[in-house]
């Protein structure tokens, strides 16, 4: 009996930052892919150390018509832009500066606006008018993802319910304890993408991919079986320690 499913292409590498070589190459790959066949592509970026290192590799990648791209983000903190914990600081600093995306195409997310609630309808506007028609979710070209090791996605954590909202495209996200609020997009955004990209790394994210893969599962528990539903393409990317083989 098949207990465990992986959802789209798994890609083990050696150590971290094997596997941010590669992911840099297959994103950059489909970066060119997409621009060649729409003329444009669009690209959601997550936080963290491991597409962080991959961010850093991608500029050097050849090829990438980078003022051809549209960037926006999976989610951000509710701290300034300038804040260390900020998603768009580290994605600016890693790959945004070196490759010269023009700045009316780059769409921050504005984790530090007073009002988070406000603040998620507008970029729920932003991405409508930039990515897809009303009435429909948008499908970015690219979604960048990470899991983490209570087995959340995005700004998706688990027994909060957000991975259950449908109606909306992007929403706040309180603050509880140890954790700031955030702002994230939700399952119909991530679902729609045209490829998302997972980078998983360490052997502490390895028993929540196991939650993630298995064939059967609590999508409140284990948020990143959302992950299973995108209608695009799904490659993972990973280490040897997080797919448990060291």
């Amino acid at each position: 009996m098949i207990t465990k499913v992986v959802p789209g292409q798994l890609v083990a590498t050696v150590d971290p930052a094997d596997a941010a070589r590669e992911a840099a190459v297959r994103i950059a790959k489909s970066l060119r892919d997409a621009i060649a066949r729409r003329g444009n592509a669009t690209l959601a970026l997550s936080g963290g150390n491991t597409p962080r290192d991959a961010y850093g590799r991608l500029a050097e990648q050849p090829g990438v018509e980078w003022s051809k791209l549209e960037v926006f983000w999976v989610d951000e903190r509710a701290v300034p832009p300038t804040d260390d914990r900020s998603n768009y600081k580290w994605a600016k600093a890693t790959l945004l500066d070196k490759v010269g995306i023009p700045e009316s195409r780059v769409h921050r997310m504005p984790g530090d606006a007073a009002d988070l609630d406000e603040a998620a309808r507008g970029y729920e506007a932003l991405l409508r008018t930039n990515v897809g028609p009303q009435g429909s979710a948008p499908a970015l070209d690219l979604v960048v993802l990470g899991v983490g090791e209570d087995g959340h996605t995005a700004s998706l954590f688990p027994g909060e319910g957000t991975v259950e909202i449908a109606d909306r495209l992007v929403v706040a996200v309180p603050a509880s304890p140890g954790r700031e609020a955030r702002l994230t997009l939700t399952a119909p955004v991530l679902e729609n993408a045209r490829h998302a990209f997972v980078l998983a790394v360490g052997k502490a994210k390895s028993p929540a991919l196991e939650r993630v893969w298995a064939a059967s599962g609590s999508l409140s528990d284990t948020p990143a079986r959302v992950i299973r539903g995108i209608r695009g393409g799904v490659t993972w990317v990973i280490d040897r320690a997080a797919g448990g083989m060291s």
